[in-house]
């Protein structure tokens, strides 16, 4: 196997989490009472409990996505609404100048920059 890094993000709930993600495509892995694990084909998160999580916490990380577009339209579908304000929500599609990106906050507030590979 190939080094490769995860992203450690907080769960305010296990169960909450796992409902929010299977219908993206995440299946759950290892889990215990302190640490879960999700892969989506070869992606992976890896979240650990903080039941505590202020709401105004800063966590987020980046999944770069073959196809963002179908992955976009994934939770679009799963319900998840897209707007400016409130957890979970998405944001639309951009071009930047390296490429383009869009993002998706999950029920914790938890920011997952979506980008293109």
């Amino acid at each position: 196997m190939a080094d490769f890094q995860t992203p450690n993000l907080p769960s305010r709930d296990f169960d909450r989490t796992v409902a929010f993600m299977t219908p993206l495509g995440f299946e759950p892995g290892y889990r215990s009472d302190g640490w879960m694990i999700m892969t989506r084909g070869s992606l992976q998160v890896e979240y650990f409990a903080y039941p505590d999580l202020p709401a105004e916490h800063g966590y987020g990380c980046c999944l770069r996505l073959d196809d963002l577009d179908s992955f976009y339209e994934t939770c679009f579908a799963a319900g998840v609404p897209v707007c400016t304000t409130g957890t979970p929500r998405l944001h639309p599609a951009i071009e930047e100048s390296w490429g383009r990106r869009a993002a998706l906050i999950d029920p914790d507030g938890v920011l997952f920059h979506l980008i293109q590979n």
